[in-house]
């Protein structure tokens, strides 16, 4: 492969620095039992500005376990969605990934679809196209890892899809929204977008299961689970009267 073509799939000719740091340590490791049929239902969240991939694992209580946090090698475009083609954006929202996603002779060693544009991409006239997980630590718009971590979070895709899970949820956030994240980045031109965000990042961080998400009247919108509904209107409240202080 020609290293000083630097493409991602849906590009040509382009090479962009990232903007996420080159670091090739190693990933922190908090659980590392080998999966089966049983705890092998798989979630991933992404942040930007912390420069992370974090991989869960479903627990026999029904809540998802932090297994293992991965540095990414590369993204691009900095904070913010991907709106149009060739922006060089990496994207934000939510995603889910299918059997049929995923591609083991990728070019870039491998790589997992993340389905940009989606439900609600659409909604906005978002256009773009091949928004990837890979390796090969080269992006335009993807999401690129080392080969090594690629290797690892692909397997663990690979064996949830065999052991049943149909879809696995992928939530990709700018940064952990936290209060005083939201705070420092209130002047920031994506602000809005970013609201409609953090309701479903409260709810994993309230309930440790990911948030079911819609797209209504072309915004996000958190489907809450009946046992919880009472737990997240009071989280919305909170932040709700927070807003306005």
């Amino acid at each position: 492969m020609n290293k000083n073509i630097l493409i991602c799939v849906g590009f040509s000719l382009l090479f962009l620095q990232s903007a996420a740091a080159e670091t090739n340590t190693p990933s922190f490791l908090l659980n590392m039992k080998t999966n089966s049929s049983s705890n092998s239902a798989i979630y991933i969240q992404i942040f930007k500005q912390e420069g992370v991939l974090e991989l869960y694992q479903k627990l026999p209580n029904g809540k998802f376990n932090l297994s293992k946090t991965y540095p990414i090698c590369k993204f691009s475009g900095g904070l913010g969605p991907k709106k149009v083609e060739g922006d060089l954006k990496s994207p934000e929202g939510f995603y889910q990934i299918t059997a049929n996603q995923l591609n083991p002779n990728s070019r870039y060693y491998r790589s997992i679809n993340l389905g940009f544009p989606n439900e609600y991409d659409r909604a906005q006239g978002y256009q773009g196209n091949y928004l990837m997980i890979h390796g090969d630590c080269v992006s335009v718009g993807c999401y690129a890892m080392t080969d090594k971590y690629m290797s690892e979070i692909y397997q663990a895709v690979e064996v949830a899809f065999r052991n049943g899970q149909s879809t696995i949820d992928v939530s990709i956030y700018p940064f952990k929204m936290t209060k005083e994240n939201m705070l420092l980045h209130r002047n920031s031109s994506h602000y809005a977008f970013w609201q409609q965000l953090k309701p479903a990042y409260d709810y994993f961080q309230d309930t440790g299961k990911p948030a079911q998400i819609s797209v209504t009247s072309g915004k996000y919108a958190v489907n809450s689970l009946p046992e919880t509904s009472d737990k997240l209107l009071r989280l919305r409240s909170q932040y709700a009267l927070a807003e306005m202080k």
